[in-house]
This record gives structure tokens, sequence and C-alpha cells, in this order.
């Protein structure tokens, strides 16, 4: 073999903006991956535009949503946000207002 083959996680975490009035991530979890388990800090928008998000929300089944869903969920909800589907999962999360204005 000539070649070196080189491997990548396509997982991404990134914060785009976060002023003072929202707060804006952008996410990339392929197969198999997701968020650690936490609960919402703000009134939490989830904007899917890649794949198929399996999230549970407080003890509730796991629900499955795929690009052009929007989710909206409410202050201090716990997530458990993952992709267990082939396709990689991307989403925006939009928290309004920012969540340092909740702690107030």
């Amino acid at each position: 073999m000539i070649e070196k083959v080189f491997n990548y996680n396509e997982r991404l975490i990134e914060k785009i903006i976060d002023d003072d009035n929202v707060v804006l991530n952008h996410m990339i979890l392929p197969k198999n991956t997701g968020l650690p388990e936490h609960y919402s800090n703000s009134n939490v928008y989830m904007i899917i535009v890649r794949g198929t998000m399996t999230i549970s929300l407080n003890d509730n089944s796991p629900q499955k949503y795929s690009k052009g869903t929007i989710l909206n969920i409410p202050f201090k909800t716990k997530m458990n946000v993952n992709n267990l589907d082939d396709e990689i999962l991307e989403f925006f999360v939009v928290k309004a207002p920012n969540p340092k204005d909740m702690e107030r």
C-alpha cells in the first residue's frame, strides 16, 4: 500500500453567536454520537437541516425528527439528543433569551 489513509470525525459543536439577545450554536453529529444529557438553560429552538435527530425530553420515550423540523424546547427541560441513524445529523440551536439572562 503506497497511500496513507487518514480518518476524521465529522462531529462539530460550535458557538456562532453569543450576544446580549441570543446564543446560536451549530452542531454536526455522526451516527451513534450525541450530546451529554443536560437541562435546557433557556427557551431553545432546534432547527434540523440534515439527517434525523432522536431526542428524549424529561422522562418521555425517544422521538425522531428529520430535516425541515424546528423543535421548541422549554426552559429547564431534561434533554437527551442523539444521532442513531446512518446519515449525518446537522442542526442549529437557538437560545433566546441568552442563557445568562435566565439566571437573573
